[in-house]
C-alpha cells in the first residue's frame, strides 16, 4: 500500500474542510439512525418470527449465538480495514449485509437460512462498529483542529441510535398487529408470495428498504480525502498492522485502558439486562405473551432513557468538570438502577414493579451519559489512523465480557444475586475513574497518539 497514510506523525488527512462540523454532525446523526432503525424493528418479532417458521428454542438460541459469535470474530479485523480503506465502503458494506440478512429473515424458513443471515447481521455490526464515529470525528478535526469539541455530535449520535432502536421497537411490535386487524391481509400475503411472507415477516423486508436508504445515503453523504488505492497485498498487511495497534493500546496508554476496562464491565450490566428483564416481565403479567408486549414497551422505555442520558452527556461533562468525572457520574447512574432492580428482585407487588421500572430507567440513563463522554476521551488518545480500530477494541471488550456474563448470569439462581453482582462488577468500573491526575482532568496528551506504525509497503 503507498504513501505516508500510516507513517508515525502523520495521520491520515481527514475529510475535506468544507464540511463544516454542523453539517457532518447532522450527516452523523442520520447515518447512526438509519442503521439502527431495522434492528430496532426486528427486536419486538425476532423471536417470534423464528418460532413460527417451526424453530425451537434451542434453535433460536444457537441463532443469536451464530450473530454474537461472529460479531466477536470480525471486530478487530474490520476495525482495521476501515482505517485501510476507507469509512464509506466500509459503512456500505455493512448495510447490504444488513440488507440480504433481513431479506432472508423476512422470506427463509430453513434453519440454514436464518443463521446465514445471523452470521451476515453479525459481521455487519462488527463493520459499523466505528467507521462512522471515526469519519465524524476525522471530519470536524480536519475543520477544527483536533481540541474541538466532540461531546455533543457523539451524544446526538448516541441518542439518535437509541430514538432509533425505541421507533423501530414500536413499529415493529405494533405493524404485524396492525395488519392483523386488516380482514385477509395475513391470507393474502401469504398467497400471494408462495408462504414466504406472513404477517411476522413484515418489520424484517421493511428493515430491508430502510437498509438499501442507508447505503445510499452513507454513499452519497460522508465524503471522504483520497486514499492511497488499496490492493489486496496493501489490505492483507495493513489490517492485521491495525490490529496489533489497537490490541497494544491499553497497554502503553492507561486512559484508553482504563476506557476498555470500563467498556467491559458495562457488558456485564447489559447481560443482565438483556437475559433477566424479559422473564420479570412474564413473570409480573402471568402469561409469556403478555410478558413480551410489556417487555417492548420497557425496552422502548429504556432506549428513551438511553436518549435522553446520551443528550445530557455534555452537560454532566461541564458539571462535573471533566468527561472522566462524567463517565464516573454515568457509571454511578447505571449502579443505582442494578441495585433497585436486584433489591426488588422475587416480589411483584406494586412498591417492586415501580421500583424494577425505576431501577431500568436509570440503568439506561446512566448508559446513556457515560458512553460519549468515554468516547470522547478514546478519541483525544488516538489520530485518524486507528481510530475504528480503537473502537473495535473497545466494542470487543464489551461483546465478550457480555457474553461471558450473560452464560454465569443464567446458571445463578433468580433473585436479586445476579442483578447485585452484575452491580458490583459495574462499580467497579466505575471506581477506576475516582483517581484521575491531578491538573489533567480530561486526561489529554499535547497530541493524539499514532496508532499504526506504517503501510505493509512501507515496512
Amino acid at each position: 500500500m503507498s504513501g505516508t497514510a500510516g507513517a508515525p506523525g502523520a495521520p491520515i488527512p481527514g475529510p475535506p474542510a468544507g464540511l463544516d462540523p454542523l453539517t457532518a454532525r447532522r450527516r452523523f446523526v442520520t447515518v447512526s439512525f438509519l442503521f439502527w432503525l431495522p434492528i430496532g424493528m426486528s427486536i419486538a418479532t425476532g423471536v417470534l418470527l423464528f418460532t413460527d417458521r417451526g424453530m425451537g428454542l434451542a434453535a433460536v438460541a444457537g441463532f443469536f449465538a451464530v450473530h454474537s459469535l461472529t460479531a466477536a470474530a470480525m471486530e478487530l479485523p474490520t476495525g482495521g480495514l476501515s482505517d485501510v480503506i476507507g469509512r464509506r465502503a466500509v459503512l456500505a458494506t455493512a448495510g447490504l449485509l444488513n440488507v440480504a440478512a433481513f431479506t432472508l429473515f423476512g422470506l427463509a424458513s430453513a434453519a440454514w437460512a436464518i443463521a446465514l443471515g445471523m452470521a451476515l447481521m453479525g459481521c455487519a455490526r462488527a463493520l459499523s462498529s466505528g467507521p462512522a464515529e471515526a469519519w465524524y470525528v476525522d471530519t470536524v478535526h480536519a475543520h477544527a483542529g483536533p481540541a474541538a469539541d466532540l461531546r455533543t455530535g457523539l451524544a446526538r449520535g448516541s441518542s439518535a441510535t437509541s430514538a432509533a432502536l425505541a421507533l423501530g421497537t414500536l413499529l415493529g411490535g405494533g405493524l404485524p398487529w396492525l395488519l392483523g386487524r386488516v380482514p385477509g391481509a395475513g391470507e393474502w400475503l401469504t398467497e400471494v408470495t408462495g408462504g414466504h411472507v406472513i404477517l411476522l415477516s413484515v418489520p424484517a423486508l421493511l428493515g430491508a428498504l430502510v437498509e438499501v436508504g442507508f447505503v445510499l445515503y452513507v454513499v452519497s453523504a460522508l465524503p471522504e480525502p483520497p486514499r492511497p488505492r488499496a490492493t489486496l497485498r496493501g489490505v492483507l498487511g495493513g489490517v492485521p498492522a491495525a490490529i496489533g495497534a489497537g490490541l497494544r493500546l491499553g497497554g502503553r496508554d492507561a486512559v484508553i485502558r482504563r476506557l476498555l476496562l470500563t467498556a467491559s464491565t458495562t457488558g456485564a450490566g447489559l447481560a443482565v439486562l438483556e437475559l433477566l428483564t424479559p422473564g420479570r416481565a412474564a413473570a409480573l403479567m402471568g402469561t409469556a405473551e403478555s410478558g413480551a408486549v410489556v417487555f417492548a414497551g420497557l425496552a422502548c422505555a429504556g432506549f428513551v432513557c438511553a436518549a435522553l442520558g446520551s443528550q445530557l452527556a455534555p452537560l454532566a461533562a461541564r458539571s462535573t468538570g471533566s468527561s472522566g468525572r462524567a463517565v464516573l457520574a454515568g457509571r454511578g447512574v447505571v449502579v443505582l438502577g442494578l441495585v433497585l432492580l436486584g433489591v426488588s428482585a422475587g416480589s411483584t407487588s406494586a412498591l417492586a414493579t415501580a421500583a424494577a421500572g425505576t431501577g431500568f430507567g436509570l440503568a439506561y440513563l446512566g448508559l446513556g451519559i457515560a458512553a460519549p463522554n468515554a468516547n470522547d476521551l478514546l478519541h483525544r488518545r488516538v489520530d485518524a489512523s486507528g481510530r475504528a480500530a480503537a473502537l473495535s477494541v473497545q466494542s470487543l471488550a464489551l461483546q465478550l465480557v457480555a457474553a461471558g456474563a450473560g452464560i454465569a448470569f443464567g446458571l445463578l439462581p433468580l433473585g436479586p444475586l445476579p442483578w447485585l453482582l452484575a452491580a458490583a462488577v459495574v462499580l467497579a468500573g466505575a471506581l477506576l475513574w475516582v483517581r484521575r491526575t491531578a491538573g489533567n482532568p480530561e486526561g489529554r496528551l499535547p497530541s493524539p497518539l499514532p496508532v499504526v506504525a506504517g503501510s505493509a509497503s512501507e515496512r
